[in-house]
């Protein structure tokens, strides 16, 4: 019911991950990232909390791979799981367990992982990594962008995706970016439609909450 790509980009510092699914507002309960840590996505038959052991467990010091034995062995249920994860230094794991849905296959690549269940065809994450990795020098937010919809044209899920969302965490306590499309019967459109408006934006928007004496206004002085 899911595909998705976590990835890392080496020039700028930043962690991020796109995910869409059939099922409502998928970017509450598949994504997560933290600065200077990596990036993980949790999904198939879905257990909001591994991706937030993951990044812990990166946090704690282990590599992508160490973190992933460490979180499939302690958790309960791990043959229903689908995880992905990118450490600091942009190395990947992944773990697919028996009971995945349907087609389902996961691609690497530099700096990035992509998975999928449910998939119309295997070649969804590849088709994901190829996207992302064909211009390093853009910004993450592209990237993964162009990675969502190169896994939507490689065939995508068995069936219509409803929602989806766009992560990227730089140096601050709260997200660079983070744009969600809960329900829509285009939800990719929509998202890259709220990115146009939003990448011009983010960086003044963490300017605001450091410097706002600094920092432009966008209509009333002080809104949002």
């Amino acid at each position: 019911m899911t595909f998705s790509l976590a990835g890392r980009c080496a020039r700028t510092g930043l962690f991020g991950a796109v995910v869409t699914s059939s099922s409502p507002a998928v970017a509450a309960r598949c994504v997560r990232a933290r600065h200077g840590v990596g990036v993980a996505c949790t999904q198939n038959i879905t257990d909001p909390t591994l991706s937030t052991k993951l990044l812990d467990q990166l946090a704690g010091g282990a590599n992508a791979q160490r973190a992933m034995d460490n979180v499939v062995a302690a958790a309960p249920y791990p043959e229903y799981r689908q995880l992905t994860v990118v450490d600091a230094t942009g190395n990947c794991a992944f773990y697919s367990g028996p009971h995945t849905l349907g087609i389902h296959t996961v691609a690497t690549g530099v700096d990035a992982v992509a998975a999928g269940n449910l998939l119309a065809s295997e070649k969804v994450p590849q088709a994901m990594v190829e996207a992302f990795e064909a211009d390093p020098h853009e910004h993450l937010g592209d990237r993964l962008l162009a990675a969502l919809r190169a896994g939507e044209e490689a065939g995508g899920e068995e069936g219509p995706v409803h929602s989806c969302g766009l992560l990227v965490v730089a140096d601050a306590e709260w997200p660079l970016t983070d744009l969600r499309v809960d329900w829509d019967e285009r939800p990719i459109t929509r998202l890259d439609e709220a990115w146009q408006v939003w990448k011009p934006q983010a960086e003044d928007y963490t300017l605001r909450a450091r410097r706002p004496d600094l920092a432009p206004s966008y209509g009333v002085p002080g809104d949002e």
